[in-house]
């Protein structure tokens, strides 16, 4: 693959530096060891301003081009997942109960790598704003960065992330403009009911068949209500009641996830949801109530961004897919793709176990592709000639 030569070059410390981060998994905003490693290789390399302690663990990492000119976003996240590792992996986690089951230490590394070159090259005018995040899997780091300014503070006009896309053949490049990822609500409802003994039903009033028949009709949420060329997910994914075999138990917990692109169809759903909970709630003479989580809002491309963002990774990848059909999965990056244009890309990481297995892997001949496109993308949106 016509990846950077200095790049190539030092592709085997990028795989040093993701092996590092991958056996010290750490979890949300608790990122002092990773971010203290990701400072001290910018450090090393010579960024001109590393700016710490932004969303708790997160960091923005300034490196100035040859002239003055305006300033460009690249992202990456850092957290791991709360689950063991069964990778076998001479690298593998030292920590249990953590991994680095969706690809962040590569993601990290990719970033590192173009920093590194784009601190001794400097072949751009104006300022490459690196923005390393805590919390992508639990938290909204991306948020939380946003709302602590940091695209405000170093006047960022565009911002562009990647992420590893296992499926995909390696090092070959999936986008689309518009959304690419959807929204996310989660919720938890709660049926109240009376307990009792199991053999006398009639003196109890027992959660456990409302919640049943609650489960079937949310399924028509997607299937009756929504409209069928949208797309739309309501997935119930826990249900929890009762402790013994010879008592009727006073709640049921219903738990499940929302996901969508569109932001009425989501209100529709989230609507939709309480109205069937209170008429559950009713029909079995229970108390219903439902707790939704916002979690985040749609990845939305932008379509300008996204071509010239396609238009680099064909420097640099085999192939680069512009018709990706959008994923139901959701991504904190959507915050900063709604305060600024921008594209996220996917990087095939070849025939391998999907993100969240405990057997994923980030393969380390990605790294190079993701690290020539971030350090292309700065150079292209920023030319000396601007």
């Amino acid at each position: 693959m016509p990846v950077v030569n200095r790049i190539a070059a030092f592709a085997e410390d990028m795989a040093a530096w993701r092996h590092t981060i991958h056996r010290r998994p750490e979890l949300g905003f608790d990122l002092h060891e990773t971010a203290a490693f990701v400072a001290a290789r910018l450090r090393e390399f010579g960024v001109d301003e590393v700016h710490e302690g932004i969303a708790k663990t997160g960091l923005v990492a300034l490196i100035h081009g040859r002239h003055p000119g305006g300033a460009i976003g690249l992202r990456a996240d850092m957290d791991a997942l709360p689950m063991d590792e069964i990778t076998g992996a001479p690298y593998a986690s030292e920590i249990p109960g953590r991994a680095h089951a969706c690809g962040h230490d590569g993601h990290t590394a990719m970033l590192l790598g173009a920093a590194k070159y784009l601190c001794e090259t400097r072949n751009f005018a104006g300022t490459a704003v690196l923005l390393f995040q805590p919390a992508e899997e639990q938290g909204g780091g991306g948020e939380v960065m946003v709302k602590e300014g940091v695209l405000d503070r170093w006047n960022v006009r565009e911002v562009y992330a990647m992420h590893i896309a296992p499926g995909t053949p390696l090092g070959e490049f999936a986008t689309t403009p518009g959304p690419i990822m959807a929204a996310v609500d989660d919720f938890t409802i709660t049926l109240r009911g009376k307990g009792g003994h199991a053999a006398y039903p009639h003196d109890a009033v027992d959660p456990i068949p409302g919640a049943c028949a609650l489960v079937s009709a949310l399924q028509t949420i997607a299937s009756r209500n929504a409209d069928p060329m949208k797309q739309l997910v309501v997935s119930i994914t826990q249900v929890h009641s009762g402790s013994a075999y010879n008592v009727i138990p006073e709640e049921a917990t219903i738990c499940g996830t929302i996901r969508s692109y569109d932001k009425a169809l989501h209100a529709l759903a989230r609507r939709r949801l309480d109205e069937l909970v209170q008429g559950h709630a009713t029909a079995f003479n229970l108390e219903g109530r439902v707790n939704i989580l916002p979690g985040y809002p749609p990845t939305v491309n932008d379509p300008e961004r996204t071509a010239f963002a396609a238009e680099v990774a064909r420097e640099v990848a085999t192939r680069v897919d512009t018709a990706m059909v959008p994923e139901m999965g959701a991504e904190d990056f959507s915050f900063m793709l709604e305060a600024r244009p921008g594209a996220f890309l996917m990087l095939g990481n070849g025939d391998t176990p999907m993100c969240h297995h405990p057997a994923f892997d980030f393969d380390d001949r990605a790294l190079p592709v993701g690290a020539s496109t971030f350090a292309r993308l700065i150079e292209r949106a920023l030319p000396l000639t601007e």
